[in-house]
């Protein structure tokens, strides 16, 4: 391996597929390893063979199908159909790799039971979400931000997004605590309570997108690929290769090697060493889960999210028999700091054996007893046929990595969307190209 190239990158999750995918067309030389024989990292989709292997260390029972039927995601998350991930794989023509169905519902936890989040104004009228008067203040809220113009303050009201608290905003429409908590955390996705102390601009942006997204499709803001997200990085990294782009799976890192003065210079596997001007990889090849290598990573405040993979027989009860849905338990709903979020896929979606339902139940852990953390979502499933429990730290970089050339990622949060996921793809190229990362659709060459 003599070769040099100007970016290694380590690790095939989405996010640094992307980025390879992304360099690669922008005529760097990419050179892409991974310790694994498979696409993905943490955010890769296992057969029913890899998941009881992963979980239990064991072969996998006969009565839920056949293996291959089968691809579990370890990490769920939905893509927000007008959202960042959408106009990446719109821009890069990935979306010819891929194909997606739309997740059938979204619902909400309150006071018990779960309710549909409304699609319609014919739903939201039916909504049992909120009594009569309350729909008449809510509307006009919805009113006030689709008719929201920067350029003309007749439409502001007397509110100043970039000042005001979202906390004011409620307040002005006279909004009840429960519609709220709706509002923030069924629509804006927000994880907890912190954004309401905080300017409302971000929050009328994520609320207008889930609005747009959610009338681009009807039923649901979101959509989700055939046979698993682990598609998404094997077509970025199908991308990459068109335009020159590496891939070594399976190939164990021994060394990242550093110069004099502690700047990457290149990547040792076995004997063999390969050169590079930059490297980028996830906080797992920098001495995540072991004593700070260096001090490269660290754990983040609210460091960790449980995830437990639930297998079912059945659809979730209260959904309409929905073959997918996404189901939010708002914090204060269930005396929590953080939402609970439980995401629900099907055979539609080639995921799984007819008649079998995966749903992800996750949270941040807040407490020394993470599983039990998960109950308010267990209890909502009905009988659970097989259940896969892991608690993982979410790990962060120290430094930019300008200093030394070593651009570490992030690990994926709890949210229930790909939106943090490009966040940091954008925030990781900014640091590896010096300028922001500007889409713009390319002619690509049509493979041979």
């Amino acid at each position: 391996m003599d070769e040099e190239y100007d970016v290694i990158v380590l690790g095939t999750g989405l996010t640094e597929c992307i980025l390879s995918g992304l360099l690669s067309v922008e005529g760097k030389k990419v050179l892409h390893m991974d310790r694994n024989d498979y696409y993905g990292g943490d955010s890769a989709s296992l057969n029913l063979t890899q998941l009881y292997g992963k979980f239990r260390q064991q072969d996998a029972p006969s009565d839920l199908g056949r293996d291959r039927d089968y691809a579990v995601d370890l990490i769920p998350k939905f893509i927000i159909a007008s959202g960042e991930l959408t106009k990446i794989l719109v821009h890069t023509d990935v979306t010819r790799y891929l194909e997606f169905k739309q997740i059938a519902g979204s619902f909400v936890y309150r006071d018990g039971k779960i309710s549909k989040v409304p699609s319609t104004e014919i739903e939201a009228v039916k909504s049992p979400l909120m009594g009569l008067f309350e729909k008449r203040r809510a509307k006009k809220f919805f009113e006030f931000l689709q008719s929201w113009k920067d350029e003309d303050p007749t439409t502001h009201q007397g509110i100043d997004l970039d000042k005001d608290s979202m906390k004011t905003v409620y307040e002005k429409f006279g909004l009840e605590p429960g519609t709220q908590d709706f509002i923030g955390h069924a629509m804006a996705l927000y994880l907890d309570d912190d954004y309401i102390t905080k300017p409302a601009r971000p929050t009328y942006e994520r609320i207008v997108l889930y609005s747009s997204s959610m009338a681009r499709y009807g039923k649901s803001p979101y959509i989700y690929p055939l046979y698993g997200l682990g598609e998404l990085p094997q077509s970025f990294a199908r991308l990459s290769a068109i335009y020159g782009g590496t891939y070594m799976l399976d190939k164990h890192i021994d060394e990242i090697i550093t110069d004099s003065d502690g700047k990457f210079i290149g990547v040792r596997s076995g004997e063999e060493t390969v050169k590079a001007k930059q490297v980028i990889g996830d906080p797992s090849y920098f001495g995540a889960g072991k004593e700070a290598d260096g001090g490269k990573v660290r754990v983040v405040e609210d460091g960790k999210v449980v995830r437990a993979i639930c297998i079912l027989k059945h659809t979730i009860p209260g959904t309409d028999e929905s073959d997918s849905v996404q189901i939010v338990i708002p914090q204060n709903q269930v005396n929590r700091r953080n939402d609970i979020y439980i995401a629900m896929v099907s055979s539609t979606h080639k995921v799984c054996a007819q008649d079998v339902y995966v749903a992800i139940v996750s949270t941040i852990v807040e407490t020394s007893t993470p599983e039990q953390e998960l109950a308010p979502g267990f209890q909502l499933l009905g009988t659970i046929h097989e259940k896969f429990v892991s608690v993982t730290p979410l790990y962060t970089p120290v430094a930019s990595g300008k200093e030394d050339n070593i651009f570490i990622t992030q690990s994926y949060d709890a949210t229930s969307h790909f939106e943090t996921v490009v966040d940091d793809v954008h925030d990781v190229w900014k640091r590896v190209v010096g300028k922001d990362l500007v889409l713009k659709k390319r002619e690509v060459e049509v493979e041979q």
